[in-house]
C-alpha cells in the first residue's frame, strides 16, 4: 500500500504537511499504565495551557484548520477538525477513555502538538491510500455506524479503491478501516497547516514513531510530506 496527496490538495492549500507512519507486525491488545498516564498528562498540558482561550480562533493552529473548513465548504461550527474536538473535551473535564494503544497514543501526540492525528489498519485498505477531493458518490460509513454517508462533492477526503475512509479531512473516521487490538499493520498520519511547520512536523512525527515502537513493538518508518515530495 502506498500513500499519495493529490497535487490539487496542495493546488489550494500549498503549506499543508504530513507525517506519515507505516507501521508493520505492531501488537495493539491490552492496555498499559504507561500509556494511560501519558495520555493523561497531555490532558492536563492542555488544560494548563488553554483553558483561558475565549475562543478556539484564539489558537493559531486550531484557527487555521477552521479557514481550510470553510474553503472546501465545511462549516468549522458544525465541523471540527480532530485536534479542536480532543483539546474541547478535555477543556471540558471529560477524561479521554482507552480505545487502543495505537490511538491513545496517537491522541497523546494531538493534543501536546495540538495537530490531527489519525490512523488506518493497512491490512483493511484495498490499493492505495489516497488524499483527495470528494467526487461526492463515494461511499463512507462512520467508526460505529451501518448507514451509507457519502462525502459532499468538493469535501476533502482520504479514500481507497472502496471508498472514503475519513470524511471532511479529519472530521469523522470510517469504520472499515480503524484501528483495533487485532490491527498489526497500520498508516498513522499527523498533519499540519501554517503557522505549524515542517519541523514540528517532523518532531511530532518521530515522537510518535519512537513511542509506537516502545510501547507496541513492531516495525515504524516515517516520512514527511509537503509540496515538494507528495507520496510515499
Amino acid at each position: 500500500m502506498g500513500f499519495k496527496i493529490q497535487k490539487e490538495i496542495f493546488d489550494t492549500f500549498p503549506d499543508f504537511i504530513a507525517g506519515v507512519i507505516l507501521l508493520k507486525n505492531v501488537d495493539n491488545r491490552g492496555e498499559d499504565p504507561e500509556v494511560a498516564q501519558l495520555l493523561a498528562e497531555a490532558e492536563k498540558e492542555q488544560t494548563d495551557k488553554l483553558s483561558g482561550m475565549e475562543t478556539f480562533s484564539q489558537h493559531p493552529q486550531l484557527n487555521a484548520w477552521r479557514m481550510a473548513y470553510r474553503k472546501f465548504g465545511s462549516d468549522p461550527h458544525q465541523y471540527r477538525c480532530s485536534a479542536e474536538a480532543l483539546v474541547r473535551r478535555v477543556l471540558k473535564g471529560d477524561q479521554l477513555r482507552h480505545i487502543n494503544k495505537l490511538v491513545d497514543l496517537y491522541n497523546h501526540i494531538s493534543l501536546k502538538y495540538v495537530l490531527p492525528v489519525g490512523g488506518e489498519d493497512t491490512d483493511k485498505i484495498e490499493g492505495d491510500l489516497i488524499l483527495d477531493f470528494s467526487d461526492g458518490t463515494e461511499p463512507f460509513i462512520r467508526l460505529g455506524g451501518t448507514e451509507n454517508e457519502p462525502p459532499q462533492k468538493g469535501e476533502v477526503v482520504y479514500k481507497d479503491n472502496i471508498g472514503v475512509v475519513c470524511r471532511r479531512w479529519n472530521w469523522r473516521e470510517g469504520d472499515r478501516t480503524k484501528l483495533t487490538e487485532e490491527t498489526e499493520n497500520a498508516i498513522i498520519v499527523i498533519e499540519a497547516l501554517s503557522p505549524a511547520t515542517y519541523e514540528d512536523v517532523e518532531t511530532a512525527t518521530k515522537d510518535l514513531a519512537d513511542l509506537i515502537e516502545k510501547y507496541c513493538g513492531g516495525g515504524a518508518s516515517f516520512y514527511i510530506l509537503s509540496k515538494d515530495r507528495q507520496s510515499t
